[in-house]
């Protein structure tokens, strides 16, 4: 049963690669950092999404696998810009959404995404720019990125896992023509990663999208 449809368009994949024991305390019981050679990744995607109506949404991830093998991904912030998907998925799901201002430019295969939060004690934002390039072939390292097929959950004092379906990526080759990071890395934790360029960069037109409904609880 599907409870959620999405479509998720624009999107430029930015990836820094990190000791899976620097995130390893981000992850719920029952789930740890998930690995390619040896190395785990935290991912900023900033895209538009359709669900219901059009908004922009800038997501931080880590990646994840649980006591049952399932891979996944665990989200410490999701930066959008229509309040009542931040509150509703704050309520319903736990999910870490906050408000924020943010635009979408595209003029042919450049990407403009600015971001700022709207809370009172944190005005962190961010400023990301792509140049899309020819079709990429995905390798190992762009299924370990991309080919997650669901999220894992931490609510109510359980860690729940929550299936997602789509197709797989068209993948093109990107390459990030700017980055100002004032404060959004920051404001999760993990301001270090503003001062190194990504390991990896790239750009989809997008997919459609569906959410089951959530599996567990994740046993620990």
């Amino acid at each position: 049963m599907h409870i959620i449809r999405q479509k998720w368009l624009d999107l430029s994949f930015l990836h820094w690669a990190v000791e899976p024991a620097a995130v390893a305390h981000y992850f719920p019981p029952g789930t740890r950092p998930d690995t390619f050679e040896g190395r785990t990744y935290v991912g900023l995607v900033p895209f538009r999404m359709v669900m219901l109506r059009s908004f922009l949404e800038t997501n931080i991830r880590l990646y994840s696998v649980d006591t049952a093998g399932r891979q996944g991904v665990v989200f410490l912030s999701l930066d959008a810009n229509w309040l009542p998907l931040v509150v509703g998925s704050r309520a319903t799901l736990g999910i870490p959404y906050r408000w924020a201002r943010m635009q979408h430019q595209q003029d042919g295969g450049w990407h403009t995404y600015t971001s700022t939060l709207l809370r009172p004690h944190s005005k962190a934002s961010s400023k990301i720019e792509t140049q899309v390039g020819e079709r990429l072939e995905p390798g190992p390292l762009e299924h370990f990125l991309t080919a997650r097929w669901g999220l894992h959950l931490h609510r109510a004092g359980r860690t729940w896992y929550m299936p997602t379906e789509h197709p797989p990526w068209v993948l093109h080759r990107a390459e990030l023509m700017g980055f100002e990071d004032r404060g959004l890395f920051a404001s999760v934790g993990l301001g270090e990663l503003s001062r190194r360029p990504p390991d990896h960069v790239a750009f989809s037109a997008g997919v459609p999208a569906r959410f089951g409904l959530p599996r567990g609880p994740v046993l620990p």
